[in-house]
């Protein structure tokens, strides 16, 4: 008999706990959702990696790690660690002892006594990671690029790329500070962490059930974005479906985006609506009432460059991308004593090039860009889920 392991919430729990909390995972609209018994369990194992097509949770902590260990073997027992953790962690388990004596505690122990509040954990692989290291070359997809230069850059080496990404998204700033920094910790040795960033406040609606968020300029964001209802949407748009490793996953885009908060507090009303092409408080498009009334382009109140004409797939060949955005600040720039707070951009989609037209488009008319700077980039592959035992890469790594 296995023994006895001690969960966040304070419960004794034998081995078979994990178990029992995967089985919940049989109807994957039920898991996008999350578990409605209370304990706020979103199932790790899936066809698809949890945290995408899910019910966007209301705090997000996303980081990019390089690889410091140079063998393949090395970067599959990474991966099967982390997605081990991972699970533990989104079922509301330890990812170890925290009174181990007198070695350092396995679980640094924050979360402890906190329910999972929804937790997942996402992770991607960078076009960086597919080099001579571990004799990947041959195995990136063609998508699988950096991101070209693009209107509004003004990237910080020291927030963009990564050979890894971590997405971690719960209802609790406190669960998502944990899943990172104990995967950081368990990869001492093996990564370092390259940049991070934390979010609160989701920034996009990715369910029917889930009221229209606002963002850092007050207006509802997200109001027409992929839903996870929209099985249909989701083959179309956001899952690969190429034969090979990628099959059932997806490519993940995060750009900070600085919003720059003074000028745009003093814009006139009038003119922010215009930029943006909807009514502030309602969210309806400007000559209409309601914020879900359907779109019509051939309105003249909605201005040429307005964004949500710009970003509108009647206008761009029919893209759509699954947006999944969170607002965040970090505190104060000192050379220009102005906030330094903005959209953390985040989206899904089945082919980067989606993304990488849209934002040509948007980032050469938009007339957002007065608003708005482009400071960090990423670009990663997130392979397909999970089956209970099996680990994140596997289908890349065997």
């Amino acid at each position: 008999m296995a023994a006895p392991r001690l969960t966040r919430r304070g419960l004794i729990a034998g081995a078979g706990a994990v178990g029992a909390g995967i089985a919940l995972g049989g109807v994957e609209l039920d898991r996008a959702l999350g578990d409605s018994s209370g304990s706020g369990q979103v199932p790790f194992d899936g066809a698809h990696q949890a945290g995408i097509a899910t019910a966007a949770q209301d705090r997000l902590h996303f980081a990019a790690f390089d690889v410091t260990a140079d063998r393949r073997a090395d970067l599959r027992d990474l991966l099967r660690v982390w997605t081990e953790a991972a699970r533990r962690m989104t079922a509301g388990d330890l990812v170890g002892e925290v009174d181990a004596l007198p070695a350092p505690p396995v679980d640094t122990g924050e979360a402890l006594g906190l329910p999972p509040s929804r937790l997942t954990v996402t992770l991607g692989l960078g076009p960086s990671l597919f080099d001579d290291r571990f004799g990947l070359a041959s195995r990136r997809l063609v998508a699988l690029a950096e991101l070209p230069p693009l209107p509004g850059d003004e990237l910080e080496p020291n927030r963009s790329g990564g050979d890894l990404c971590v997405q971690a998204c719960a209802d609790d700033p406190q669960v998502v500070f944990h899943a990172v920094r104990n995967l950081a910790r368990i990869g001492r040795g093996a990564v370092v962490m390259r940049w991070s960033q934390l979010g609160f406040g989701r920034t996009s609606t990715t369910s029917r059930s889930q009221t229209t968020p606002r963002n850092l300029m007050g207006f509802k964001d997200g109001t027409n974005n992929i839903k996870l209802e929209d099985g249909d949407a989701l083959d179309r748009h956001v899952w690969a479906d190429a034969p090979g490793w990628l099959r059932g996953g997806t490519y993940l885009v995060a750009r900070r985006i600085r919003m720059l908060i003074e000028v745009w507090d003093r814009a006139a009303l009038s003119d922010q609506e215009a930029t943006i092409g909807r009514v502030k408080e309602s969210g309806a498009l400007l000559g209409e009432q309601r914020e879900f009334d359907p779109v019509d382009l051939s309105s003249k109140r909605i201005p040429a460059d307005a964004h949500v004409r710009l970003a509108a797939p009647s206008t761009n060949g029919g893209i759509k991308i699954l947006r999944r955005g969170y607002s965040f600040t970090d505190g104060m720039d000192e050379r220009l004593g102005q906030l330094d707070a903005g959209l953390f951009f985040i989206s899904f989609q089945r082919d980067p090039a989606a993304f990488v037209e849209l934002q040509r488009r948007l980032g050469s008319t938009d007339a957002l860009n007065e608003y708005i700077v482009h400071t960090g980039s990423g670009l990663f592959a997130v392979p397909p889920g999970t089956t209970p035992g099996g680990y994140v890469g596997q289908t890349l790594l065997g």
